[in-house]
């Protein structure tokens, strides 16, 4: 993740920030994902009867696609130089657009929209991110996300 100053950070409001690296949602990961939220739905942990659906086998949830934006941003997000520490401050929009079927391998595209002074040593940052699906034209999700900076 790249360090910048807080004048840099500033100057690249609108512009595309980073993009990460791939990562894998493979039928491991999902089921990992069902165990710890105990979301155990068919679509997502049965193949066999997942095959009989539309989508033709197992799609991760909705959100572990959303989850992985904190491993995604890890390298694709600028950072305030002097960063403390850096909190997760919620979401003002998330919508899902299309399913990550098993075996896919997703990416975060991410965009800062905004830099805000919330208090004195605390950066409010608005970014818009897209995680994209390989080889695939529709999106998982869009979100607006915003973290909170204590520099």
């Amino acid at each position: 993740m790249p360090f910048a100053s807080i004048d840099e950070i500033r100057a690249r409001v609108g512009q595309e920030v980073g993009v990460s690296g791939w990562l894998p949602v493979d039928q491991a990961r999902i089921d990992a994902f069902a165990e710890a939220t105990e979301d155990r739905q068919f679509i997502h942990v049965d193949p066999e009867a997942a095959k009989q659906t539309p989508f033709g086998g197992t799609i991760a949830h909705g959100f572990l696609s959303l989850s992985l934006l904190s491993r995604m941003a890890a390298e694709a997000s600028l950072l305030p130089d002097g960063l403390k520490m850096a909190v997760n401050y919620g979401f003002d929009r998330v919508r899902f657009l299309a399913p990550v079927r098993s075996g896919k391998r997703v990416r975060g595209r991410f965009t800062l929209d905004s830099v805000d002074e919330k208090a004195p040593g605390q950066l409010l940052i608005r970014q818009r991110v897209t995680v994209e699906i390989e080889d695939e034209e529709k999106p998982a999700l869009t979100a607006e996300w915003l973290g909170l900076m204590f520099i």
